[in-house]
This record gives C-alpha cells, structure tokens and sequence, in this order.
C-alpha cells in the first residue's frame, strides 16, 4: 500500500472545517480513500450497506477486474493456472506467494498427503446428526470440531500452529465432504489412499465401495480438479471476509474456516450452483425445452417472481473469465460421458444458447457464470446436487485460510467492528407494568 501525493479533501456544507484524508495507491485496481481518523476529527461515521465501495483490508493474494473479466492468483492470469497447474500447485501459490518448484511441490503434496485421515472419533461426532442432514449443515458441523481434536495448533498467533492447521484444513477436507456424503447414502466410509492424488483421492472417498477396486476416470478426475482451481479465492467475498471478522476476534483457524463454511451456505453465494440447477429442474418438470420460452419470458417480466440463476455476477460486469474455462470443461465431460442428449443437460445448452444470443440478456451482461457450468459439471460426474456448496468449501478452503494468514500478520490489523446507522428509539424511561397502555 503505497501514500499517493494527492489527497481528499472533505468538505461540509454546514460550515464545519474541511479535512484532508490520505489516499493509498494499490499495484492494481483504484486507489482507496483512507478513513479510519474520520470519526476522530469529524465524530462522524461512513454509510456503505454490503461494502460497495469500502475496502475492508489490504491483501496481496486475488485481484479481480470485474470490468475486464480478469481474475489474478497472485498475479497469475485464472486462465493460465487452470491450464498448466493442478490444485495442488495452486494451493501452494495462494498460500506462499509462488509456484512451487517440482521439489517444493512434492514436498507440499506428501505433506498434506499425511494429513489426509481425520481422527476415528469424528466418525462417532458424525452419527450424531440426522442421516437427511444437508451436507453443509454437517460439514460445518465437523470442521468446527475440528478444534476439539486437534488443539494442538488452535493458537491464531503462533505461525508454527497455523501452519500444520492450514495443512490440516487442506488435507481432511476432502475426507470429511466425502464422509458428509457416505454418512447421507448410508454407504461405508472409505479411507484415503496415499498413492492418489489429491482430486483422485476425493472422487474414490467419495464412489467406492469395499465391494469393488475403484480407478478415478481421468476426465471426471481433470474436470473436478478445475473446478476447485477456479474456487480457490475469489478476493474478499461474503465468505472470506466472514473468516477473516472471525478470526479478528483471536479465535482458533478451524472455528473461522467453520464460519466461512457456514456462510458459504447462502444461495446468493456458495449456493448459486445448487440454486442454477435446481432452476434446471423447475424448468425440466414444467415441459423442458419446449417450454423455454415461457420461463424467459416470466425472467423478463418485472412482475414476476421468477429469477434466472447462474447468470450474471456482482463484480464481473464482462464475462465471468471462470465461466469460459468452465464452460470448456463442460463441454468436454459432456463428450466423454456421451451426456449431450440428456434431456436436462439439452435444456442447459438451450438456456445457455438463449442467453449469448438473446439482446435482454447481453444489454444486461447476464452472460452465464461459473456456477451455472459447475452445477452441470457436478451433476453430469456424479456428485449429488445437495453437495455441490460442500465440493465449493473444500476448494474455497485454501484462499480462507491464506486469507486469515495474511490478516493475523498485518501490524494493522484489528478486531473487525463494523459501525451503524441508528434509526431505532431515542431514550426513554421504563413504565411499570401496571400503567402501561
């Protein structure tokens, strides 16, 4: 964060005196206006519902050009990563600042391969919830617990402890999805294996069985693995920055990855690909394609109630740049799964092809978004809709704790505490009981 020789000047129109505010340039984006003596030299606060135009923190892990389309690991182009790194290679660059080297990332990879099993009394922890449990209820559940079993590295302020945490973290997620979704088929646990990797190893956790050898399909393993590159930080989103007003207050990493995890939840975030192709679904019971242009023209009514899921984005007002890989991606496990006339998957491509071409649609930049794709992708591999938000946990998971790290070492940072507009009572006195109205 570099002091620019300009300032802002605020003025009043009330007759208070003007004051000057610093203004901080970034390596990229706009610069910031620095408030944070406003309140002591005005006694007044800013006004800014959902953070449109605050920068909460500095960071040097994700840039995004919501403009451009443009998403940067680090200042690496997505595009370049999704096609020339693995997962693994990511998690490493989101979490120490590099590419690894071809020994830093073994090293790296064997490292979370040893953490990869979760104590065996999380598995009595886990029959405690309802066999219909939503997945996310579960997997917030478990990662919260976490802390209990593993309170050798809950100290937020010791860097040794946050590291082998992060490890941790990156290494049992998988696992504990994959359980989340065993526990709810009523099928046996499968434990990991260290020989695959780490994609591979959550697909087997995930669709073996005792009963048979299970080998991960090498397009299914690459289309899974993107899918958790292109999720792996997004900058400070509702979920992030959850993690980060969490682990403000000093408490344990597993508890703040527990509460992004918990707000990831939402529809209008981690949700959204649960949301697109439940959308799907309506659409499919109401007639299917033939019935398309119906629900585009209850998308267009303003009076309607009916929302188009998966299109569209709050930061990127071009083409989401995840959606074009992604949409690559669909495509080809589509091919090898011999899936393009599934009837679902038709109305997908129809739905899609409607919002490229159609003027209400591209007037409004309501391009299709990476969770439209990813929600196809899940679906067409296998993974149950109702786990969707929890495969989007495991991989947002490295960018959450990056992010904590990064936070937890800034000499800026504070206890995250947000102020308020008051529109409520003014004060007043108490009536007893017997004399009220």
């Amino acid at each position: 964060m570099t002091p620019s020789d300009v300032k802002a000047t605020l003025s009043f129109s009330d007759g208070s005196p003007s004051i000057e505010l610093p203004i901080h340039q970034g390596s990229l984006g706009p610069d910031v206006i620095d408030i944070r003596k406003l309140y002591a030299q005005t006694g007044k606060f800013t006004y800014d519902p959902g953070f449109l135009s605050t920068a909460s923190c500095s960071s040097a892990i994700t840039y995004i050009d919501g403009d451009k389309g443009e998403l940067l690991y680090r200042g690496y182009p997505i595009e370049q990563l999704a096609v020339h790194c693995d997962y693994m290679e990511t998690c490493y660059l989101i979490l120490y600042g590099e590419l690894p080297s071809v020994e830093q990332k073994k090293a790296f990879t064997a490292r979370v391969t040893q953490h990869t099993m979760v104590h065996e009394q999380m598995q009595f922890f886990l029959r405690g919830f309802r066999r219909d449990a939503h997945p996310m209820a579960v997997l917030t559940g478990l990662v919260g617990a976490m802390s209990a079993f593993y309170p050798d590295s809950i100290n937020l302020h010791d860097a040794g402890q946050r590291d082998i945490s992060a490890v941790r973290l990156i290494a049992k997620m998988p696992t504990l999805v994959a359980m989340a979704y065993k526990y709810n088929m009523g099928q046996p646990f499968m434990y990991p294996q260290n020989k695959l990797s780490y994609t591979g190893n959550l697909m087997r956790m995930m669709w073996a069985t005792p009963c048979d050898e299970y080998e991960p399909n090498p397009v299914i393993e690459r289309a899974l693995d993107r899918i958790l590159i292109l999720h792996a930080d997004h900058e400070q989103n509702a979920s992030t920055s959850t993690v980060r007003l969490c682990a403000s207050s000093g408490t344990n990493p597993f508890a703040a990855i527990a509460a992004g995890v918990a707000c990831l939840w939402g529809p209008a975030h981690g949700g959204a690909n649960e949301a697109s192709l439940n959308m799907l679904y309506d659409i499919q019971a109401q007639g299917g394609v033939a019935k398309i242009g119906e629900f585009i023209n209850q998308v267009k009514d303003k009076n309607s109630s009916v929302r188009l899921m998966g299109f569209g984005h709050r930061v990127y007002k071009n083409y989401d740049p995840r959606a074009k890989l992604m949409r690559e991606t669909c495509h080809e496990v589509l091919d090898a799964l011999g899936l393009h006339d599934d009837p679902l998957f038709k109305l997908a491509m129809t739905l899609e092809k409607i919002a490229l071409e159609d003027d209400y649609f591209i007037q409004r930049k309501l391009y299709p978004n990476v969770d439209f794709y990813s929600g196809i992708v899940q679906k067409a591999i296998g993974v149950p809709v109702s786990l969707f938000t929890a495969i989007f946990a495991l991989a947002r998971t490295v960018g959450w704790i990056a992010q904590l790290n990064e936070m937890i070492s800034d000499p800026e940072y504070k206890i995250g505490r947000p102020r308020q507009l008051f529109t409520g009572a003014v004060q007043r006195n108490v009536v007893p009981i017997a004399q009220r109205a």
